[in-house]
């Protein structure tokens, strides 16, 4: 089974032809774009394996955007203690669900 390591939003990911994945925000993509990630670290195609350095010339992940949201609310607490001071803020990360359609 054919699979790659591509780069986006600072992240490493595996991905192979059919995979749902959850990555960072895309921006400017609307849902249905197809979206061609060209920063592939590695490539494997069950035979041989690929590395690049750092990036893989002529190599392309193609994916169709499916959804975006934000995930989960995480909740951020500051606390000093004898002074009075406490804060707390919560954070909701965007997200892009996307499903890959072809690895070249």
């Amino acid at each position: 089974m054919a699979f790659a390591i591509i780069e986006t939003g600072g992240k490493q990911y595996k991905v192979a032809e059919g995979d749902v994945l959850r990555i960072e925000k895309l921006t400017g993509q609307t849902e249905g774009d197809t979206v061609v990630f060209d920063k592939v670290l590695l490539l494997n195609d069950g035979k041989t394996t690929k590395v690049g350095t750092p990036y893989l010339k002529g190599t392309t992940v193609e994916v169709s955007l499916k959804e975006e949201g934000r995930g989960k609310k995480l909740w951020i607490q500051k606390f000093k203690s004898k002074s009075r001071y406490k804060r707390r803020m919560g954070h909701r990360q965007a997200y892009a669900k996307v499903a890959v359609n072809k690895v070249k």
